[in-house]
């Protein structure tokens, strides 16, 4: 019985195109430069940082995004940045009495800007404020410690194969892959993925599955 469904954040709850919009301003490249990097290094299965490092080679990445964060770049979070689908899939799920997490690898002020988006959850952290990031375990560790119901009865839900995943499974977690932004949809078949509990292409699927008694699905059509 699942009693805590946690979220990650970026292509799971809200779309990443005013992210890297700001991004690319911040490093002052073309838009459409940095949206492509991400692409390919996403394509060569490598962390999303790498394309600022192609688009501004030697770039400190930590330092910028330390500088990033605490400018007014970092306020490009807005209710219209959220998927269709987030707020509606939360607040259902909590009026089936799941207690809800948000919790990804995102700066301070990001977190501070889900907050005041004031969503159906119940908590709300990110990685900045824990000083620990997925895949370490201790991540998790504090998703669950965060929602307060065991780790095999809490459910990690993101896009990641490997971040979210393998890693909520590697720490005792339930996970569910949501098809949705580029990794989500490049490595949708890899065997990460197929380890997931449950594979889902919307947020209003996972709805379905909580208010059930269904056992592993695959993705919607």
């Amino acid at each position: 019985m699942i009693e805590v469904v946690a979220f990650d954040v970026g292509s799971t709850l809200v779309r990443e195109d005013g992210y890297w919009a700001a991004w690319a301003d911040w490093l002052g490249v073309p838009r459409h430069t940095l949206s492509a990097l991400v692409g390919a290094v996403v394509a060569q299965g490598r962390d999303d940082s790498d394309a600022i490092r192609l688009a501004k080679p030697g770039v400190d990445v930590d330092a910028e995004r330390r500088a990033w964060d605490a400018s007014a770049r970092a306020d490009w979070l807005e209710g219209r940045d959220l998927y269709p689908d987030a707020r509606p899939a939360l607040g259902a799920l909590r009026a089936l009495g799941v207690r809800i997490v948000v919790a990804g690898n995102q700066p301070v002020r990001t977190g501070e800007l889900l907050r005041g988006l004031e969503l159906p959850a119940d908590a709300i952290a990110t990685s900045g404020e824990w000083g620990v990031a997925k895949p370490d375990p201790g991540f998790f560790e504090r998703v669950v410690a965060l929602g307060g119901a065991a780790p095999d009865r809490t459910l990690y839900v993101g896009d990641h194969p490997v971040f979210d995943v393998r890693a909520a499974r590697a720490a005792g977690l339930r996970a569910a892959h949501l098809r949705r932004g580029p990794w989500g949809h490049l490595w949708a078949a890899s065997d990460d993925v197929a380890r997931a509990d449950w594979r889902i292409s919307e947020l209003g699927e996972l709805v379905e599955l909580m208010g059930s008694s269904s056992g592993e699905r695959s993705y919607g059509v």
